[in-house]
């Protein structure tokens, strides 16, 4: 058995950005990697996650999440190779999924790691259609947003990981209208062309409620709201009576300096008697093995299509957090450390 590593590279938060994150606000350091103790698995990572509900934990704002902490790795989704074990039921060669990343090495509580089958599908693929952003569609989609077959459905940031899925699973069960909005006219041709879409507008490209009010002209019953802002109020303004909207997240304004204006049309939920609702994904992992059941299937058939956003070497990770704040992924965007 060749010598475990000693040292590795990992991401520390060195400041609170200020509106928009930048480089500086990062630091790539060497530090000692920890040989594992009982009940612990060290884990080399193969990939891991930047997700954009990591700029909240960047903050100090209060948030159902604890922040990160200042010069001490960050944390997100990451699947690995298990290369020493000191824990029952793990041994050197299983692939984890685990909450470690952004860091070369991580030395794991095996309690909080879960074996991946890289037979079944990709590693990647346990950080988003299988992992945390599937889960988040599947359950935001069908639980909270109370889709039923026939419905109109509208997902805003519908090019990434949470919002393709969205839209595809709302096709697979029977929806009558499918409509997405993404940032530029190369993603508004993957919804149509891969993802089946019955409708998607670049966002860029003028109003979004004008746009919205031709792609649905019989309104829409569900909307799944990744964006907020300007989308959040043309869907109020496009939403059927007993509409429901399920609040996903509000990326339009993650990086904002100063309050955001609440949508201005907000009181047509009288008239309209719609429902909205927040959506974490950590209330619905109950919705698990139905998830992984009926999701992976589509997967293996091809029903349901899926796109990854790959930036290679862990130097890379703040630029591809970044890039993803900046929209340049279509799909899930995952950070990947060569061997």
């Amino acid at each position: 058995m060749s010598a475990l590593p000693t040292t590795g590279r990992e991401w520390h938060l060195v400041a609170r950005p200020q509106g928009w994150p930048t480089p500086a606000d990062f630091a790539l350091r060497e530090a000692p990697v920890a040989e594992p103790g009982e009940g612990q698995v060290l884990v080399r990572n193969i990939h891991f996650s930047v997700d954009p509900y990591m700029r909240g934990r960047m903050s100090t704002a209060k948030s159902y999440v604890e922040p990160f902490e200042l010069d001490k790795p960050m944390q997100g989704g990451a699947v690995g190779e298990v290369i020493a074990s000191n824990a029952e039921g793990f041994e050197a060669g299983d692939h984890v999924l685990h909450f470690l990343g952004w860091r070369e090495y991580a030395t794991v509580n095996a309690k909080s790691a879960v074996k991946v089958d890289a037979e079944t599908a990709p590693l990647s693929t346990y950080l988003g259609v299988l992992g945390m952003p599937g889960l988040t569609a599947y359950a935001g989609l069908l639980r909270v947003a109370d889709f039923k077959e026939g419905d109109a459905v509208f997902v805003s940031g519908a090019a990434g990981a949470v919002g393709g899925q969205v839209g595809q699973i709302a096709k697979l069960k029977g929806a009558s209208r499918v409509i997405g909005s993404a940032g530029s006219d190369e993603k508004v041709k993957v919804l149509l062309e891969e993802y089946g879409f019955d409708a998607a507008f670049n966002y860029k490209n003028g109003p979004v409620k004008d746009q919205l009010k031709e792609a649905a002209p019989d309104g829409i019953d569900v909307y799944f709201d990744n964006v907020g802002g300007d989308h959040l109020e043309a869907a109020i303004a496009t939403l059927n009576l007993h509409g429901r909207i399920a609040v996903c997240g509000m990326i339009s304004q993650y990086n904002a300096t100063e309050p955001t204006p609440a949508p201005r049309n907000l009181a047509q939920i009288i008239a309209k008697r719609f429902r909205m609702e927040g959506l974490l994904v950590g209330d619905h992992y109950d919705l698990q093995p139905q998830f992984v059941e009926e999701v992976s299937a589509w997967v293996r058939s091809g029903e349901l299509k899926y796109r990854e956003t790959f930036v290679e070497g862990i130097e890379n990770g703040v630029e591809a957090f970044l890039g993803l704040l900046r929209g340049e992924n279509t799909g899930k965007m995952v950070v990947s450390l060569p061997a």
